[in-house]
């Protein structure tokens, strides 16, 4: 049995929940082989699945945090060629990711991730120059392709601070150098690249989103994930003219069109930025994790995977990590089930082979349940267990 969840978001890492989610396998059925493979999807915890894959040691850096005057230590993975080889990377990303060469690997959240504090969140001040402070020091250590996974972000300045941290400049109808952060996008009027970082141009970029977002309307960046990280209505629209008018000028200035780019959205805009300003290429940050880990082989080997994270809802198909897992095992004819905290989606449909299941027990309130994550994990992945057990084997028999 193959046990690859997401993190259950403000309570469990990826790694906890898979602990607790084996053991509760092992309360139902002791005899259990149980293979652990936590997932990520470019966003929290990409960092560590990369590390526990390759065995290579983190690094860690002092940046600019989320809001002005704040800093963190973050941390980033360099691979020395041959690195992801040893991992049993499977080779999907050929042509995109090259095992030969250094390389690194960058989740953004480290540096400009979501505050839990909601006093902290102020998306209209937040902005990603911490996670351009990374990317330079990649660069400075002799990265020349450099993988930045995306997701759980604070942020909706559409990457313009990270461009900030790598020379770029961006000035107001004045000529005036505008503070990165979402509140400054309007009043952009001109990109200054003079200063840019002349490595940027021999550095293959990679975007791992883990969403498929645009950076505009409906489902962008800052309509969908601007009240998550504390904007206002007000301020939402405010961010969305903002994004509107810094896409323009990118396709103006720079020709690049990232407003109908997919994927532009992730991370408040982030994956905007890094087409416009680092010329990266977009790939499923998913399907980056799942071929470091080589997942593919792991579930083919299984007769069960369980995925999971803590909310369930319309955003894990859009590249959410057990969107990525349930589509990897169903194809290979595995059945797998969604484990969750809240389940408000459907994956499949009512595909065969695929189900959800929510690990309460019964009516609960979000704190109660977050604050006992572990322990609901574990029993309710127990009570799945007993409930499969009833079930008579299909598998060769249809």
């Amino acid at each position: 049995m193959l046990v690859a969840p997401d993190k259950f978001k403000g309570s469990l890492t990826a790694r906890e929940a898979a602990r607790a989610m084996a053991e509760g396998v092992r309360l139902a059925v002791p005899v259990a082989r149980v293979v652990t493979c936590p997932v990520a999807d470019g966003g929290e915890g990409t960092v560590d699945a990369v590390v526990a894959a390759t065995g290579v040691r983190e690094r860690r850096k002092v940046v600019r945090g989320l809001l002005p005057g704040q800093e963190v230590e973050a941390r980033w993975v360099y691979l020395p060629p041959g690195a992801l080889d040893k991992s049993g990377f499977e080779g999907e990303l050929s042509g995109v990711l090259s095992t030969g060469e250094c390389a690194a690997v960058i989740e953004m959240a480290q540096a400009s991730g979501l505050s839990p504090e909601e006093g902290l969140r102020d998306p209209m001040s937040a902005s990603t120059v911490g996670t351009g402070e990374l990317i330079v020091e990649a660069l400075e250590s002799g990265c020349r392709q450099i993988v930045v996974g995306m997701g759980g972000s604070g942020t909706v300045d559409g990457g313009t601070g990270m461009a900030v941290a790598l020379g770029y400049r961006f000035l107001d109808a004045n000529g005036g150098e505008l503070a990165p952060g979402g509140l400054s996008l309007s009043s952009i009027r001109s990109i200054d690249v003079s200063g840019s970082d002349p490595r940027l141009a021999e550095t293959a970029f990679i975007a791992a989103c883990d969403v498929d977002n645009p950076l505009l309307g409906e489902q962008g960046a800052a309509r969908v994930y601007g009240p998550q990280k504390g904007a206002s209505p007000g301020e939402v629209e405010a961010l969305e003219r903002g994004l509107a008018n810094m896409g323009e000028l990118v396709k103006r200035e720079l020709c690049v069109d990232v407003l109908q780019s997919p994927g532009a959205g992730a991370a408040g805009g982030l994956g905007a930025g890094l087409l416009a300003f680092c010329g990266a290429r977009p790939i499923s940050g998913f399907g980056f994790v799942a071929a470091v880990l080589g997942l593919r082989k792991k579930a083919v080997a299984a007769d069960l995977v369980l995925t999971g994270e803590g909310s369930f809802d319309s955003q894990t198909a859009r590249g959410k990590a057990p969107a990525g897992v349930v589509a990897i095992a169903s194809g290979a004819g595995v059945p797998v089930v969604v484990v969750a905290g809240s389940l408000r989606g459907d994956l499949q449909g009512g595909s065969d082979g695929v189900a959800e299941y929510c690990v309460l027990p019964g009516p609960m309130g979000v704190e109660e349940a977050m604050r006992n994550a572990d322990e609901l994990v574990r029993l309710g992945t127990a009570r799945l267990m007993r409930l499969i057990q009833l079930l008579p084997d299909r598998r060769g028999h249809e």
